[in-house]
């Protein structure tokens, strides 16, 4: 018996001496899990056997049971080494075979797929062609091939328009010259666009086109100015000579009745004549030569100020007395006027009518005195070719009676030329008191649509990329996937009017170039992102990881490996740091979690029980012989 007691005790002392041996050679092992042995006493008993007081038979090996306690974690310079911090394994594709596994050390193979040291695949949950993770689990492949470039589609602008910031651009409309006979007994209201109260005018009728300009500038937003001219088509150099040969030339001039003093002798020309008049008194009055449209030079006498004129010459003998000469009217109304009303629809309202709508200071790109703010980004033609678009904001006058609106017009323009229709018309955006975005064009999203740029290479020429929409075509925003023009949303909907400087919050187009593989990130969910040399990442896939409700029942299979076992149940799957699974740690690596002292202690205590074993069956031997040795 005793010699059983200690061959038992041998054998249990050589597996705790070759458990413990192992867990010593494997205490650098990426993931390696350390094991024990565990012990259980024997008895030789049998049904109606057992004594009151059994000897036991020794000892057996229960089990070899591993510890899955978390490992330390390393820190590496490798990309995709990973970690687990907490419950899970790796799942591994081994030709077909799945294995799990706690070993991170991770790389690529010649085909783009990740694997171990062992080349099994990693398998995870894959990725489709625009980054969107997909719930279908498969093995973790890298694309290395080049990154296909993204036309934008969309462009959030998020900025804010300084409300502080003056009117820049003036809009005016020229009415005139009126012969001051028109208007002459005209009465009519000016109408307003801020609000203010119709202005009746009334000219009096026996006005002279000074007096009615005087009129019509006490009026808010009229300006007026009136000149008269008379062209005497009788005086030429001709009949001054004729008129000194027969006689003595006369010459009169009177500004409302009120003659003016010339100085008439020695006058022998046209060219005496006129400087006669501009040497007078008057300064109001300038004369001049010029041609009556026959090729014949006459006077033409000219009062800046409106007043009228009356004129008379002879010879000495026979005078000429023309009619006086009523001056004519110009008018400028700015923009505030919106209409001018006469019941009678007399010559000013229908001037005002007719007259075209002039704008002084008008927006031009080059000229930066003519915007308020501006601020550029990059777009991306089908191509992957970088254009650069400017929003120019310039601010208008309030609408209404200026209380709780303001208006500002937006101009667009990619590499110099201007798109989005602005240059014939730009948008408008509006703003409530709050200074709030209200629309664009009337829009409550605040879109502006893009939609007949073509792009072009730097000498001005189509480069090849996708182009405007064809005519009649309906373009749809947000713009579908896939796009098939150049078309583009610019979204205004973050843009504010406040008593701050103009600033430029956030500008995020969904458009990129062409780019190559630079390096691969991993998340703490086990996501791998690619990033590309044209500043963008893209999820590539998600490192899966599996538990199992008896983690102890898996069996190890070597290369720091188990598979499943009817003790171990099926694997409960899922992304990393979701439910009870742990979380990865990238460019990390779990270390073994060996205790090597606690492991050295323990296999001096598994020589001591080897040697205390071997000493029973030398007794045991001892005593056999004692008794072999009785004669």
């Amino acid at each position: 018996m005793a010699f059983n007691t200690g061959l038992s005790g041998l054998r249990a002392a050589s597996v705790d001496l070759d458990v413990t041996g192992n867990n010593i050679a494997n205490a650098s092992t990426t993931g390696f899990k350390g094991s024990k042995a565990q012990f259980g006493d024997l008895y030789a008993s049998g049904f109606l056997s057992a004594g009151t007081n059994p000897i036991g038979d020794g000892v057996r090996v229960q089990d070899v049971k591993q510890s899955f306690g978390q490992g330390n974690i390393s820190f590496t310079d490798n990309g995709l080494d990973m970690a687990i911090s907490g419950d899970g394994f790796f799942i591994l594709n081994n030709g077909g075979e799945i294995r799990y596994s706690r070993a991170g050390q991770f790389g690529i193979d010649k085909e783009g797929y990740v694997t171990n040291n062992q080349n099994m695949r990693v398998q995870g949950y894959t990725a489709d062609d625009d980054g969107n993770l997909s719930g279908i689990r498969g093995d973790l492949q890298i694309q290395t091939d080049n990154l296909a470039p993204r036309r934008t589609t969309n462009l959030d602008t998020d900025l804010n328009l300084d409300s502080r910031q003056s009117v820049l651009e003036t809009r005016v409309r020229d009415i005139g010259p009126l012969s001051v006979t028109s208007i002459q007994g005209n009465s009519f209201d000016v109408q307003y666009t801020d609000g203010s109260p119709d202005l009746n005018v009334a000219i009096d009728p026996a006005a002279t086109a000074r007096q009615a300009a005087t009129t019509i500038s006490d009026a808010p937003g009229l300006s007026a100015s009136a000149t008269t001219t008379a062209t005497a088509n009788g005086i030429t150099d001709a009949f001054i000579t004729s008129a000194n040969t027969t006689g003595n030339f006369t010459f009169s001039l009177n500004i409302n009745s009120a003659p003016l003093a010339l100085d008439t002798n020695n006058i022998t020309s046209l060219q005496d004549l006129v400087d006669s008049i501009n040497n007078s008194s008057e300064t109001a009055i300038s004369a001049s030569v010029v041609d009556d449209g026959t090729g014949t030079d006459v006077l033409r006498v000219i009062h800046n100020q409106g007043e009228t004129l009356d004129y008379s010459f002879g010879d000495g003998t026979t005078t000429t007395n023309p009619a006086p000469v009523l001056g004519e009217v110009n008018v400028t109304a700015d923009r505030v006027v919106a209409a001018i009303d006469d019941p009678a629809d007399g010559a000013f309202e229908t001037a005002f009518n007719a007259s075209p709508i002039r704008i002084t200071n008008e927006f031009n790109p080059l000229d930066q005195r003519t915007y308020n703010h501006a601020t550029s980004t990059t777009v991306y033609d089908s191509l992957g070719n970088s254009h650069e678009l400017t929003q120019f904001f310039v601010k208008n006058p309030s609408p209404g009676n200026g209380v709780g609106i303001s208006e500002w017009s937006v101009y667009a323009q990619i590499d110099g030329e201007m798109v989005g229709g602005t240059d014939v018309t730009p948008y408008t955006a509006r703003f409530d008191q709050d200074g709030a975005l209200q629309s664009v064009n009337g829009d409550p999203n605040g879109e502006i649509l893009i939609d007949d740029w073509i792009p072009k290479d730097s000498a001005g020429q189509p480069n090849g990329a996708d182009g405007p929409p064809s005519a009649g075509e309906v373009v749809v925003t947000p713009i579908p996937e896939p796009p098939t023009t150049s078309a583009f949303v610019i979204n205004l909907s973050g843009t504010t009017q406040y008593g701050a400087a103009f600033g430029v919050n956030d500008q995020q187009q969904n458009g990129y170039t062409t780019g190559r593989l630079s390096g691969l990130d991993v998340s703490d969910q086990g996501v791998l992102f690619a990033r590309y040399t044209n500043g963008q990442s893209q999820a590539l896939g998600q490192v899966a990881l599996a538990a199992f409700n008896n983690t102890n029942g898996l069996s190890p299979v070597g290369d720091t490996s188990w598979v499943e076992t009817f003790e171990s149940g099926q694997p409960i799957i899922g992304a990393p740091d979701t439910g009870t699974l742990g979380a990865i740690k990238a460019s990390s690596l779990e270390e073994s979690n060996v205790d090597l002292s606690a492991e050295l202690v323990n296999l001096i205590i598994a020589q001591r029980n080897y040697q205390a074993n071997a000493k029973t069956i030398e007794t045991s031997d001892a005593v056999t012989q004692t008794i072999i040795n009785l004669r």
